[in-house]
């Protein structure tokens, strides 16, 4: 072998990008109720990656971060080990799992609640009058730290799928489940009694993660791009016009971010006004713009607010 072809020692090993060492790591549900929104939500923040199949990893072509696509309920262990930096994951599972993880945003979908019900016609009023009987869950630790709080102790049952039928089934009395809507309680004649847990999908950080400093600095700049997309989301662009006159009035309507834009028009007397609208409130506050005097009003939808 020439001497011109033969390379280095060194060469031989891999090079590592700057990027690849401080490349954040993130688990996300492969198949499931929050994988769409989840999908969804990463692509509307600009990430660049392949979600089809049965792949197990993505890597983003644009931003330091990779993607894991697992079980939900192993998530919060792969967050809490460090297996991975950062997990959306719904807030039940991180409860339920109790590991030491730092939620860093709720996401705004995958509502749901995690609830304690018993049969239609049974004589349980409070979750207090369990006590002593048998509650049937897919969550026994939550079950267990609920009852526990409460100064009770039934027999608590751990039932994987259809947890709903135990009590029509002679299996429990109760039972501790989640629901979104509260249709599968009804269908299997369930009346909530009490609420152990609000349920979102939520953004989560391994703390180790969070305290390196090339790490915490990815994540920042993650959690701004998804904070925008969450703020846009929440609010509507107004346009209308208006008489000078109705200023006040829709200044108190429609105070603004900090406060509306006000442009003059060619006609004498009135102006242009330009503001961001909460969507829970919106349709409340269109009336009252109508009535202080706003006309000709334009609703526009926000990809992005930085605030």
């Amino acid at each position: 072998m020439s001497s011109s072809s033969a390379r280095p020692a060194s060469a031989a090993k891999p090079l590592v990008a700057a990027d690849d060492r401080h490349r954040l790591k993130l688990a996300v549900q492969r198949s499931g109720r929050l994988t769409d929104d989840t999908l969804a939500l990463l692509h509307a923040i600009g990430l660049e990656f392949e979600s089809y199949g049965q792949r197990l990893f993505s890597h983003c072509r644009n931003f330091p971060l990779s993607i894991l696509y697992g079980r939900d309920d192993d998530i919060p262990e792969y967050v809490g080990l460090g297996t991975v930096d950062l997990g959306i994951v719904g807030r039940n599972l991180i409860h339920e799992e109790g590991v030491e993880v730092e939620e860093l945003l709720p996401l705004g979908f995958g509502y749901c609640s995690l609830i304690v019900a018993v049969g239609r016609d049974a004589p349980f009023q409070v979750p207090s009058d369990l006590a002593g009987c048998k509650v049937a869950t897919s969550y026994p630790n939550s079950a267990r730290r609920y009852f526990a709080e409460l100064g009770s102790s039934p027999e608590i049952i751990s039932i994987s799928g259809s947890v709903e039928v135990a009590p029509a089934m002679g299996l429990a009395d109760a039972i501790v489940e989640l629901t979104a809507t509260g249709s599968t309680l009804m269908l299997n004649d369930l009346r909530p009694i009490a609420t152990v847990l609000e349920s979102e999908a939520v953004l989560v950080a391994n703390p180790a993660s969070l305290i390196d400093p090339a790490r915490r600095a990815t994540i920042d700049r993650l959690l701004m791009r998804v904070k925008a997309v969450r703020a846009a989301r929440r609010y509507k662009y107004l346009m209308m016009n208006a008489p000078e006159s109705a200023l006040p009035a829709i200044r108190a309507v429609v105070p603004g971010l900090k406060a509306p834009t006000i442009v003059p028009l060619a006609e004498p007397g009135w102006v242009a006004v330009h503001t961001a609208i909460e969507e829970e409130v919106f349709w409340e506050s269109i009336e009252r713009l109508r009535a202080a005097g706003a006309t000709e009003i334009l609703v526009s939808s926000l990809e992005k607010l930085m605030l």
